[in-house]
């Protein structure tokens, strides 16, 4: 009679079979089928709805096919994939609708005639006129905006990362803080009441520039600062034990080295002021004629030039406010795509 002992093979409890590669996308297109068949059933006429039960569904389906192939712990790890994609989805799928309206229906006026001509003396009811002397206005007080809000915030954000310490440095924090969350036309009331009513300096494109500044410095402050504080102190400690001034180190190694994020952060502000209304409808009044000159006089600017158009409510000026639309889609995007392209062309490369 042998002694030997019995060895037993027991099944692990961790890990089960394995779910081939497509089977997301089978549980996605069967969540969808059924989804939609409950929907029809239930009588739901949005589409909206039949999306968030095929969503419902398909994280269910998920975690029962899952768990009966590969056990409990992978199920939920795949649940929780799924419910990453499904989150994914419900956020870029507004974003689609959105641009695929505006492409839509802005495309029916867009060509080069509205990009090249004012609305001048075209009336609202009538068609043809354009967004050029809208384009002039945006450009330039979006760039007097940058031009006031980025070296100011930039610096700011030097100031509190590199030197700020003790009371002024909280309070410029809590100042910046509380800035970031001011609505646009209360920066827009405080440039009408000083600027405009105090000094009586009149209705320009500058004055609401100065209330696009204020709107965009606490967003350039905040990245630059987030931006700042990633670069490793090992690369300041090095600069400075071979001598070079604390200045110097910020200005040839901490700048360079974050250059790329602030790049987009100042970009990130760019396109958050680039569609105010409010404080331009205050400050700049719009007008239908090309004002070249941003200090004298009332001047147009996209979003004010789509407010306006959309307001009027005849279907030759809804056409024009859908096309400047797309417009100000394509002139925020161009603008990120540069800051991208900048911030690749200036960012240290490897081996340098």
């Amino acid at each position: 009679m042998s002694n030997a002992p019995v060895t037993r093979k027991h099944a692990s409890t961790l890990r089960g079979g394995s779910l081939p590669k497509w089977s997301p996308w089978a549980i996605a297109a069967g969540s969808l089928a059924v989804g939609a068949g409950v929907s029809l059933a239930a009588g739901l006429d949005s589409k909206v709805q039949w999306g968030l039960i095929a969503a419902i569904l398909f994280v269910l389906g998920t975690y029962v096919i899952a768990a009966r192939v590969e056990g409990r712990r992978q199920a939920k790890d795949r649940v929780a994939t799924s419910m990453v994609w499904v989150c994914f989805i419900v956020a870029v799928v507004p974003l689609v609708s959105l641009i695929w309206e505006t492409v839509e229906r802005g495309v029916k006026v867009f060509d080069a005639y509205f990009l090249s001509h004012s609305m001048g003396v075209v009336a609202d009811a009538e068609t043809g006129g354009g967004i050029y002397h809208a384009i002039i206005g945006t450009l330039e007080q979006v760039g007097i905006a940058s031009l006031i809000a980025v070296p100011i915030g930039v610096l700011t954000a030097i100031y509190l990362v590199e030197y700020g310490r003790g009371k002024l440095a909280k309070a410029v924090t809590f100042f910046v803080d509380v800035m970031t969350g001011i609505p646009s036309i209360v920066a827009g009331l405080f440039v009408l009441s000083f600027w405009i009513l105090i000094l009586d300096m009149g209705y320009s494109g500058f004055a609401g520039a100065m209330a696009l500044s204020i709107l965009m410095m606490p967003v350039v402050v905040r990245s630059t600062e987030e931006m700042l504080k990633l670069v490793p102190n090992e690369l300041r400690e090095a600069s400075l034990a071979l001598g070079v001034p604390k200045w110097r180190t910020i200005l040839k190694v901490v700048l360079p080295t974050s250059i790329g994020g602030i790049t987009t952060g100042v970009m990130l502000a760019v396109a958050r002021i680039t569609g105010e209304t409010a404080p331009v409808l205050l400050l700049v009044w719009g007008t239908g004629f090309i004002n070249n000159n941003p200090f004298d006089g009332p001047q147009a600017s996209l979003p004010l030039y789509i407010y306006q158009q959309y307001a009027a409510g005849t279907p030759a000026s809804v056409d024009r406010a859908w096309a400047a639309a797309l417009a100000l889609i394509l002139f925020v995007m161009i603008l990120n795509m540069g800051a991208r392209a900048i911030a690749r062309w200036k960012a240290p490369k490897a081996g340098r």
